[in-house]
């Protein structure tokens, strides 16, 4: 309402403006003085359309202007030949008239404006709760995030189709016998869309959508985590059928571990109270998103609360395409979705977002019409590990970060990694992949990540500190390997069996880079020559010698 009072103020303001300067139009004397004789000249060329005279003035119009002289040095000789109009007070209430006119249309303007705030005002009240006393807790909204929005999510909206089935015809699962469950539960890794499903759900449900965070409910207060599930439920029932999302519930919904901590336990036992509480007309559901659903309590994962869940994972190939599909079609662009699938393994639906609008920023920077598959190679990096700027470094220092890159990008490509590219300023070649790799697989990530020092090694007998972050990934790679996979000489680890491991992978390793030498000196010159390399040009490389 404040907002709608100050927009008032200026409305008038503007109004008053704008009729001052509609007057200042109207009454405004734009004629041109002249004197007796330029009068009895303007007269004798018979040019005069026009005579008007009042008590001030005498006034001539001709064909191109308007001209006064003062009435006391007229003499009514001077106009014999013309019709002489005298001068009235008429035009004062055409100008009255015009003036009322104006201030009328700007009421009617105003009022309408009014009548539009009032409507719009009343129908969020209706969709918000009120704590006691009156102050604004949680406010629904109208989703306006569909499925065709989202792209790759046919498995999770083939599940999610029930739910809004329910919402849009609860009589038929009620005359059959059957309820919905009242709990949905969105389990995946960050950035896979769990939000924008949930909010794709209601609106296509076309119900109110109550959105809070897990961390909201948690106060320094005792108790006003409580009441804020409390009032969230209660303002929910009021606009049923209607949808509770809660992002990230794991931050309030965590194990019970017998440790103090009663406004945290409070507010679980608040909302485990609320699930319960639900009756089966109540038309409320309540969908909740979490990437940890290993630390949920336990009560909150029994029948009967959140008894369906749905695993959100990241995209596949077919799925990033198709979701790449959503965000190119907004740009121009010369490219193939799938092509670009290709190159980004282990990206989820936030990161292709985030690739597509990097992209289309750089396309600008550099003045191209459209956006192709190189703006994509020079951006991805950018996305998948941040901007990093290449230190300055002494004339040996570069060679030595030279030999260390063409040596990790030969190893990757020799055993086809997913990368597109290399820049001379890379921390990380490849991303990390959490799904299934079989023995062989790790082997050669863990030798891609040796490559470099194993390089330096061969050709400078030592290598420089930056490999730091290489050795501490196939450390921690290998040591999964032998502890926790059963890749080791047998299915449990023995001492020392992680160091054995790298070592004879390291000999592997460097017989590889020793066989390819040209290839090699090669690579060597092109990263010194433009700092950056791609996987199909260092594919060549290798043809030519394998």
């Amino acid at each position: 309402m404040p907002n709608f009072k100050t927009n008032r103020i200026l409305l008038y303001v503007s109004a008053f403006f704008v009729v001052v300067l509609v007057l200042f139009a109207i009454f405004r004397d734009n004629s041109t003085s002249i004197t007796l004789k330029q009068a009895h000249d303007i007269l004798d060329k018979g040019k005069v359309e026009r005579v008007v005279v009042t008590k001030e003035y005498a006034y001539i119009k001709s064909n191109d202007a308007l001209y006064k002289i003062a009435s006391s040095q007229i003499t009514p000789k001077m106009f014999m030949n013309y019709k002489v109009e005298v001068g009235d007070k008429s035009y004062i209430i055409l100008y009255l008239f015009i003036l009322v006119l104006l201030v009328g249309i700007i009421s009617l303007v105003f009022k309408m404006l009014q009548n539009k705030h009032s409507s719009t005002e009343q129908e969020s009240m209706k969709n918000t709760s009120y704590l006691d006393g009156g102050s604004e807790i949680v406010q629904a909204i109208k989703s306006d995030v569909s499925f065709d929005d989202i792209g790759g999510i046919s498995d999770v909206k083939v599940e999610l189709e029930e739910i809004i089935d329910f919402m849009k015809n609860p009589k038929r699962y009620k005359s059959f016998g059957a309820r919905m469950p009242r709990g949905v539960l969105l389990v995946g890794p960050p950035g896979v869309g769990k939000t924008m499903i949930a909010k794709a759900v209601a609106n296509a449900a076309a119900v109110p959508f109550f959105y809070q965070s897990g961390a909201s409910f948690v106060q320094i207060y005792v108790g006003m985590g409580a009441k804020r599930v409390h009032d969230l439920f209660v303002a929910a029932k009021k606009n049923a059928p209607s949808i509770i999302f809660i992002d990230e519930i794991d931050a309030v919904g965590k194990k019970r571990d017998g440790q103090r901590n009663d406004e945290r336990e409070a507010t679980l036992n608040q909302l485990l109270t609320e699930m319960d509480g639900f009756e089966n007309s109540s038309g409320i559901i309540v969908v909740a998103a979490t990437n940890k659903i290993d630390v949920l309590d336990s009560a909150l994962l029994r029948a009967g609360r959140f008894d369906r869940r749905i695993f959100v994972e990241l995209p596949t190939k077919v799925e990033r395409a198709s979701i790449l599909q959503k965000y190119i079609e907004k740009i121009p662009h010369d490219l193939d979705a799938h092509k670009v699938a290709n190159m980004t393994v282990g990206f989820n639906g936030a990161s292709l977002a985030a690739l597509v609008n990097e992209a289309a920023l750089l396309s600008l920077r550099q003045n191209d019409l459209k956006v192709t598959m190189d703006h994509f190679h020079q951006v991805k990096d950018k996305v998948l590990f941040g901007k990093k700027k290449l230190k300055i470094l002494s004339k040996k220092q570069k060679e030595y970060r030279i030999t260390y890159q063409a040596a990790k990008v030969i190893c990757a490509t020799y055993y086809d990694l997913p990368f597109e590219k290399l820049m001379l300023s890379n921390e990380r070649l490849t991303p990390v992949v959490e799904e299934p790799l079989i023995k062989h697989e790790l082997e050669s990530r863990v030798k891609t990540l040796l490559a470099g020092v194993v390089a330096c090694d061969i050709k400078y007998g030592e290598h420089a500190s930056s490999a730091q972050s290489d050795l501490d990934d196939l450390k921690e790679l290998c040591q999964k390997m032998v502890q926790d996979y059963g890749m080791g000489q047998k299915l449990t680890a023995t001492t020392n069996e992680s160091e054995e491991l790298i070592e004879h992978l390291s000999l592997r390793t460097k017989e590889l880079l020793l066989s390819l030498t040209s290839v090699m000196v090669k690579v060597e010159d092109m990263l010194r020559e433009t700092e950056s390399i791609s996987k199909s040009i260092v594919k060549v490389y290798l043809d030519e010698v394998l």
